[in-house]
């Protein structure tokens, strides 16, 4: 974007920042906010490093995603301060000297040891410090008060404009890895190979991706978070079921498409799938609850299974007695942004819980859907061996057609996923509008 258009936004969404801090600090009992960038840990008996993640409550002040031992303090009416650590290191690159946009607004402390961080913090006053245990100095020790944190979490479901525009940039990069999966699927790659090819065009590596990529070949895809990526391709390539995404300036991208070779069976299931996706997709609006919308889910991909004579029952029996979560035992979505299951998707604005339907407890998201939230809806329809072999020895087993099932379970299952935005009017679908794009 334009540096200016940058500016006004990045000023507009640290304004929102500093207005839902202000609340949260009065409302919890604390004059100031200090926040951990995190640490670096190393492997157990080992000096090499974990990959570092810094903590997301850091990130949404500033752009910063590489930078541990940094910290942030911020008391409401005052310039916040970044102790910014840029250690004069030749094994490694320092980081570079703070730039963009949000610079002007911090008053930068440039720290050659994490220790010095301590001489730029309020040493007085109520300070509510969010970061991990181990991010600690003396004097400043993390308390993650639970009141601050409900309150900020429950906030973050509402992205600012700031913060949509590196989400759709982020699915822009997404987007294309997509495309270049398919095309090496296409290509009879490996799942590696595949993997390869998706990180190449979203511009990542294996360590900064938001998550562990999902590159699942043939029956592979049954399993919901595959996590391997075989480097042998296998003689046939029938299905690829790819879950991957990528991130901007620390806001993710979760995509996930499904593709086949051109059995008939299969790309009916894919196109049915993706059917009833769009469905659920342009029913984000605001006022919805998202437990409606999952449990209507099931009943649209029930309608699938009775439809392709996969099962001959009733959608509506099919989801009291339990089949419909035999192909779909995952929750239709969840929250995004600063983190791919972002935090409060259960809870209200003072932490209490926002119980899931009864049978379904994997559903990440039981809030009411509401002007500025960003979900997934991410429907599948799966064949899952052991959850297969229960149904069979069920009641219900009479009612499934298992030659079908037998031949689809060689593709190992469909999953669609795009993230949403919801707004006052109409939903922004942002994968299918990055997708467009990019032709």
């Amino acid at each position: 974007m334009p540096s200016d258009s940058a500016q006004h936004l990045y000023l507009a969404h640290l304004s929102t920042i500093k207005t839902r801090v202000d609340d949260a600090l009065q409302k919890a009992g604390f004059d100031h906010l200090l926040i951990a960038s995190g640490i670096e840990k190393m492997r157990f008996l080992d000096d090499m490093p974990y990959p570092f993640k810094v903590n997301p409550q850091f990130k949404q002040w500033v752009p910063l995603t590489r930078h541990p031992y940094c910290w942030i303090a911020y008391t409401p009416g005052a310039k916040p301060v970044l102790a910014y650590y840029q250690p004069d290191d030749y094994w490694h690159v320092p980081p570079s000297a703070p730039a963009g946009a949000w610079v002007e607004h911090f008053d930068i402390r440039v720290l050659s040891e994490p220790e010095q961080a301590a001489q730029h913090l309020p040493a007085t006053g109520r300070r509510a410090i969010i970061g991990e245990a181990d991010a600690a100095l003396p004097g400043f020790e993390p308390n993650n008060p639970k009141v601050l944190l409900d309150f900020l979490h429950f906030h973050r479901a509402f992205k600012t404009p700031y913060e949509l525009a590196l989400m759709r940039r982020a699915q822009r990069k997404g987007a294309r890895g997509h495309l270049a999966a398919r095309q090496a699927f296409a290509e009879r790659g490996s799942e590696a190979r595949i993997n390869a090819a998706f990180l190449a065009a979203a511009g990542h590596t294996d360590s900064d991706v938001p998550y562990n990529n999902i590159v699942a070949l043939n029956e592979n895809g049954a399993t919901l978070h595959y996590q391997y990526k075989n480097f042998h391709a296998p003689s046939e390539h029938r299905s690829l079921l790819i879950d991957a995404g990528a991130e901007v300036d620390g806001y993710s991208s979760d995509i996930t498409r499904t593709w086949g070779n051109g059995d008939s069976a299969f790309a009916d299931l894919v196109s049915a799938v993706d059917d009833e996706q769009q469905a659920l997709a342009s029913k984000v609006r605001a006022g919805t609850d998202y437990r409606d919308l999952h449990l209507e889910s099931h009943l649209r991909l029930a309608s699938v299974l009775k439809a392709l004579e996969i099962v001959d029952m009733e959608p509506g029996s099919m989801l009291e007695t339990g089949v419909t979560s035999t192909f779909f035992p995952h929750g239709l979505g969840h929250p995004i942004g600063l983190q791919v299951h972002d935090v409060a998707g259960f809870s209200d604005i003072d932490g209490q819980l926002i119980p899931r339907p009864a049978g379904h407890p994997y559903l990440r998201m039981t809030r009411t859907l509401a002007a500025g939230m960003v979900v997934t809806i991410e429907p599948g329809l799966y064949f899952i061996p052991t959850l297969l072999a229960k149904l069979k020895a069920g009641k219900q087993a009479k009612s499934v057609d298992w030659k079908k099932v037998e031949h689809l379970a060689r593709f190992g299952g469909v999953r669609i996923e795009d993230e949403v935005h919801c707004t006052d009017g109409a939903p922004e679908n942002l994968t299918r509008d990055a997708f467009a794009e990019l032709g």
